[in-house]
């Protein structure tokens, strides 16, 4: 029978794809069972390991016939290249549940390390998707598909949304992942630590990252917000508002707001983080209904 197998295998590979059902009708019937699992862009691969593991299965057949011992089969090379390709094999059938494992784990993660739930985590996910397919769906959200999204124009360029996308991209390597784009969003959660939301505030306001945020600084980013929204203000309208902020804020006087000084400024005017919540994000699957949602792990599961 393996024989017969083995020469047919042969001559249904040379005659093209209609090898899968000859394959169905003869193989083992767990094999017959679970090979419809297999993802077709794996069943090519599967092929493959098989046209290898059959010719080694029918010479295991014919010696077995002339040394019975089973200590020589086990010692034999062929028997450890058998066990390899089973292995393969196996792994045909594996991958998916490993992916599936291997994503729930990465939802509980980021729902153990953010205020969201493992089902607005998988929501976020949703969003993410269609973020990062504005301009080219890689998976990733580039600066381009950040610009396009908000403007619906990526060669629009604008200091506040460069600069929220250089804190979102924690790795500084020019994309947002998605773990990076869920925690960062988990700041702007209603439940997420005040801290957190001052600490944020600041970071974007540092626009030369060194630690204190100077008055050219934040000139620059009052006239980027000015420029999204309605409001017009003349130039000396912008500089009266930079020195109020500085002589209630720079209580050392040394022409800068150090980390310390922002805590305290913001402590005494809350309303300066009020856009650091988003209410929605409460309820993130309700906030986005076009999501279609099967989750794929229910929250009594984590």
């Amino acid at each position: 029978m393996l024989f017969v197998l083995y020469k047919g295998m042969v001559m249904s590979a040379c005659g093209g794809f209609f090898w899968s059902a000859f394959w169905v009708e003869l193989l083992h019937p767990l094999t017959k069972r679970d090979i419809h699992k297999i993802p077709k862009t794996r069943q090519f691969k599967f092929f493959l390991i098989m046209t290898r593991i059959m010719p080694l299965i029918c010479d295991f057949d014919l010696s077995l016939q002339k040394k019975p011992p089973l200590v020589s089969l086990l010692n034999s090379k062929k028997f450890y290249e058998w066990l390899v390709l089973v292995v393969l094999i196996m792994g045909c059938f594996q991958s998916k549940k490993t992916k599936n494992t291997a994503w729930c784990k990465e939802l509980t993660v980021l729902a153990s390390e953010t205020p969201f739930t493992v089902s607005e985590v998988e929501a976020l996910h949703e969003l993410f998707k269609k973020l990062s397919s504005s301009v080219i769906e890689d998976g990733f959200i580039s600066k381009g598909d950040l610009q396009f999204a908000l403007f619906r124009n990526n060669n629009k360029k604008n200091l506040f949304a460069n600069r929220m996308f250089d804190l979102f991209d924690v790795k500084c390597n020019g994309v947002i992942e998605f773990g990076e784009f869920v925690r960062s969003l988990g700041v702007f959660h209603p439940d997420a630590p005040v801290a957190e939301k001052i600490n944020f505030a600041f970071k974007l306001y540092d626009l030369r990252q060194t630690g204190f945020i100077e008055q050219e600084e934040l000139k620059e980013m009052v006239l980027a917000l000015l420029q999204e929204s309605d409001l017009e203000l003349s130039d000396d309208a912008v500089q009266t508002i930079v020195d109020k902020t500085f002589s209630d804020a720079d209580s050392k006087g040394d022409g800068k707001i150090d980390p310390e000084e922002w805590r305290e400024f913001v402590s005494k005017n809350p309303s300066i983080i009020k856009n650091m919540t988003l209410p929605y994000l409460k309820d993130v699957t309700v906030a986005f209904p076009s999501f279609v949602l099967i989750s794929e792990m229910g929250e009594s599961e984590m």
